[in-house]
């Protein structure tokens, strides 16, 4: 009898999204780039080839493994007698990919184990893993039901130098703020203008429009006439603090991607925005021409920058190493360390120092992170007003904010965390503070 070669099995459904999963999570974790960075250029190719539908279920399952990865590698230690070798890399993602979908998805245990066995035969480096990651993956289908307390899965998902600053600056915070990133953040969309015929969510007391889900934006009523665009509600509020700013001029400083821009531009400032990216302040372009709104677009480094005239106010979203938004960006946990917090304080000073000689005499500036880190904030404040005698904290007032009073610190700083708004889904945690110059 002839011998014939055993069937080669066809594609399970959703195959594609899941080997594009594996790819992002290889690229984050191997070769240490950010996933807004593989979306768009490592593997923007491959992601254009797929439907929308698998392009989105790879980014779902992609941000869903990283978000609880301590706690996923927890459970695959269960059942393993020994660390996995190095060259098993493509196998330990595809274990982490298998047991998130398990726990966490709704995805059926056989489909997500014989899918996970397939991209195991699919990728050579796994290919000898292959009946491992069978057997782990069917005992770990068992343990939804004992899965552990949020508590305990955000210490695991959280890296252990992130959560003893967190300890040090907020006490028994801390461990709030890991548990709100476990959770999938909400989508805040800013309006332009009145709400578009048909748009649902609501709005939150800062004026955000809020979605408690995530939506394909540009399917959203509106979109396409540029009435809105995205910003998580914290992000909306240094701007606030400069106060009334129709017809007056804003230099926005490191502006790039333009949230806080076309913030500026649709309340009526004259707004000159700064940033060194020529790839992103093209977005910024683009986001413009989409809304309809106008701004002075600069491509130059700020610490360089030099205008000809000064500003009267003056908003600097200093890069930082925006630990108060992963939530949104869980693979930031897994790149960034002490040394990048350490590194980027010197930056935010140097570019603090070259704002306020842009500043006019009697002006205000407000400068703002996404950070949770008390040196890229609080202490970046006091350590610049000890340099610059003639600038001064301006503090906040609940007279003049009553929807953020909740967020002022003793100082008169803005601090948002994200267990902030519990029952409203949280925010991303920001740092802002506004300065006032006394030079004549």
């Amino acid at each position: 009898m002839e011998n014939r070669r055993p069937r080669r099995r066809k594609p399970t459904q959703g195959f594609a999204a899941r080997t594009a999963a594996l790819g992002m999570l290889s690229e984050v974790l191997d070769k240490k780039q950010t996933l807004d960075i593989t979306l768009e250029n490592t593997l923007a190719k491959d992601l254009a080839k797929l439907e929308p539908r698998d392009r989105a279920l790879a980014r779902a399952l992609a941000t869903l493994t990283l978000r609880r990865l301590g706690e996923i590698d927890h459970y695959i230690a269960r059942f393993l007698e020994k660390p996995l070798p190095a060259k098993a890399r493509m196998a330990q993602h595809i274990l982490r990919l298998g047991m998130a979908q398990l726990l966490f998805m709704k995805v059926p245990d056989h489909a997500a184990v014989d899918i996970c066995v397939s991209l195991a035969q699919k990728e050579q480096q796994a290919r000898p893993f292959k009946k491992l990651i069978n057997a782990i993956l069917r005992k770990g289908a068992g343990l939804k039901d004992k899965l552990l307390p949020d508590e305990e899965a955000a210490r695991l998902a959280t890296p252990d130098w992130l959560m003893e600053s967190w300890q040090e600056a907020y006490g028994d915070k801390a461990v709030a703020i890991a548990v709100a990133h476990l959770k999938e953040p909400p989508l805040d969309i800013t309006l332009k203008g009145a709400v578009p015929d048909g748009l649902e969510g609501g709005k939150l007391p800062t004026g955000s429009w809020r979605f408690e889900k995530s939506q394909d934006v540009r399917a959203l009523s509106g979109f396409d006439e540029g009435a809105f665009w995205v910003q998580d509600a914290a992000a909306t509020l240094p701007v606030l603090l400069l106060g009334d700013v129709k017809d007056k001029r804003v230099l926005d400083l490191c502006a790039a991607p333009g949230g806080k821009t076309l913030q500026l531009a649709s309340s009526g400032a004259e707004v000159t925005a700064v940033d060194r990216s020529s790839p992103r302040m093209k977005r910024v372009e683009e986001n413009l021409a989409r809304t309809k709104l106008t701004a002075n677009l600069v491509v130059a480094d700020v610490e360089t920058f030099e205008s000809v005239e000064t500003f009267p106010l003056i908003l600097l979203d200093a890069p930082c190493s925006a630990t108060g938004t992963l939530r949104r960006h869980p693979d930031l946990a897994q790149l960034k360390s002490p040394k990048d917090v350490a590194s980027l304080v010197d930056l935010q000073a140097r570019l603090l120092d070259a704002a306020q000689k842009s500043l006019s005499p009697g002006g205000t500036l407000v400068y703002c992170t996404c950070s949770l880190q008390p040196e890229e904030g609080e202490n970046q404040i006091a350590a610049f007003l000890s340099r610059h005698r003639d600038m001064k904290r301006a503090p906040l007032t609940a007279e003049e904010f009553p929807a953020l009073a909740e967020f002022f610190t003793k100082d008169g700083d803005l601090r948002t965390l994200p267990c902030d708004w519990p029952d409203k889904g949280g925010l991303d945690g920001f740092y802002a503070a506004r300065l006032t110059c006394d030079k004549t």
